[in-house]
């Protein structure tokens, strides 16, 4: 990693980059893509009063209530802050949910498990569904978002009880959101690196520069309400040391060892190499926290309803009996505190099974190393072999998932104890972070895979063609 990171910043390797004429159309046509998202970005959504919005999201993030919680999920996919309402509000969210939902959907669905096996016709058609969900959702959730600003007085009075008004905004949400979708295919077919995580990603780090301004506003040593040298340290220290175990935990695997039966063609003699079979230690990547996030903005947000509606209730009402423990329910299902934070972890746990459960088949995995004649040394083929990786998988999964909590609970501690702004300690963890490395790691991959088909240095520390010295060797030299 560390050789990566040197040559990351070698000057040389960057221009070997841009020689490769094809490699710097893809960069080129991504960054362009980005851009134009960005632009979007800024466009507002007609009838809705800016000013009104930003003050309204500030106070939520202050008070720390479920609207600010939510909004700060949110914006993970939506780019930014969500506290500006623009074109591009919906963000790359709703197709990020209809995939997870069809690739859900094709776990248990014998249909679209043949569709996958059909190869790009079926996939062709899979990707159609997607689109077609992907338009359902940017309509509902357009809907609600114009419902939720209507409820809270951010919509101008001539405007809000408009229907003309309600159909174009959620018309231009969905359009929005359609268009998002398309610029990521665009960026799958013609640049470099995935599309829709390019997106998040843009979206992620436009919110760098405004967490760099609240550290420079609030460094001053000597003011105990302020920042010191010493926090200032550990900030970044912890920044550090959270990118690296980011890094590990994405690349981490478990290898085991695959040996490769041999059969006799005449004379000769094929197979028997040992090869090995990587096992991911953060199998899910980030869907376990993205699913943990999302549905832990409910409880609060259920029982705050609750007692609010119960303290309004006349006095001899059944309804005031429960005022407070509904009351102390809701407030320690805030961000940050205990209950919050041991409810946060358990669902991290178990949505970190449930996607291996999922995603991951020891069955069909067996079933495939014995149809290519390899076995794992000492199991025999078959049910014995899927009961090992079942097994193993259980068990490094049980470490990435305590890894995933650290992660996921730190923006969240940091923001506790050392009274940082959120939107600076959500860098130290969580979701955004944990997409910035993934999508950075592939980035660079491929890059890298690009520049060592054509003999040149790459990021991960491969030698320039010159003299025959660095020509890429196979394996007998």
């Amino acid at each position: 990693m560390l050789n990566a990171l040197i040559n990351f910043f070698n000057l040389q390797t960057v221009i070997n980059v841009f020689r490769v004429a094809e490699l710097r159309g893809k960069i080129l046509f991504t960054l362009g893509m980005l851009v134009v998202y960005r632009i979007g970005y800024w466009i507002p959504l007609p009838g809705v009063d800016q000013a009104a919005l930003v003050q309204y999201f500030e106070r939520a993030a202050a008070t720390g209530s479920a609207a600010g919680r939510a909004a700060s999920y949110v914006a993970i996919f939506s780019g930014g802050s969500f506290s500006q309402s623009s074109i591009f509000g919906l963000g790359i969210m709703p197709y990020i949910s209809a995939s997870i939902v069809i690739q859900l959907v094709g776990s248990v669905s014998p249909t679209i498990k043949k569709l996958k096996e059909e190869g790009p016709t079926g996939q062709q058609k899979i990707q159609t569904w997607t689109r077609m969900l992907t338009v359902a959702f940017c309509i509902v959730q357009g809907g609600m978002w114009l419902g939720f600003i209507s409820q809270q007085s951010l919509v101008f009075d001539r405007w809000a009880n408009d229907p003309l008004w309600w159909v174009m905004g959620i018309a231009t949400l969905t359009a929005g959101g359609v268009f998002l979708m398309w610029l990521g295919e665009q960026i799958d077919r013609f640049g470099i690196g995935n599309g829709a995580s390019m997106i998040i990603m843009a979206g992620i780090l436009a919110g760098m520069p405004m967490a760099v301004q609240w550290v420079i506003g609030n460094f001053e040593p000597g003011n105990s309400t302020k920042m010191d040298w010493m926090d200032l340290i550990l900030l970044m220290g912890g920044f550090v040391l959270v990118i690296a175990g980011s890094v590990l935990l994405t690349v981490a695997q478990r290898r085991i060892p695959i040996q490769q039966a041999k059969h006799s063609r005449g004379k000769r003699v094929y197979g028997g190499q040992r090869s090995y079979l990587p096992l991911r230690v953060n199998h899910g990547g980030v869907m376990p926290i993205i699913f943990a996030s999302s549905l832990m903005i409910f409880p609060s947000v259920i029982l705050g309803g609750i007692a609010d509606a119960a303290q309004q209730a006349p006095a001899d009402s059944f309804l005031r009996e429960v005022v407070g423990p509904t009351r102390w329910m809701a407030d320690n299902f805030t961000m940050g505190e205990f209950p919050y934070v041991l409810v946060y972890i358990v669902m991290v746990y178990f949505f970190s099974y449930f996607w291996i459960t999922v995603q991951f088949n020891p069955e069909e995995m067996s079933k495939q190393l014995r149809d290519h004649g390899s076995f794992i040394p000492g199991l025999r083929p078959g049910p014995r072999t899927a009961e090992y990786l079942e097994t193993v998988m259980e068990r490094i999964t049980f470490v990435g998932a305590a890894f995933l909590s650290v992660i996921a609970v730190l923006p969240m501690v940091v923001n506790r104890s050392l009274d940082i702004d959120y939107s600076v300690t959500q860098f130290l963890g969580g979701t955004g972070l944990l997409i910035v490395v993934s999508v950075s790691l592939d980035f660079l991959q491929r890059v890298e895979a690009n520049l060592m088909m054509r003999n040149f240095a790459g990021f991960l520390g491969g030698q320039e063609d010159g003299g025959g010295g660095g020509r890429i060797r196979g394996p007998r030299g």
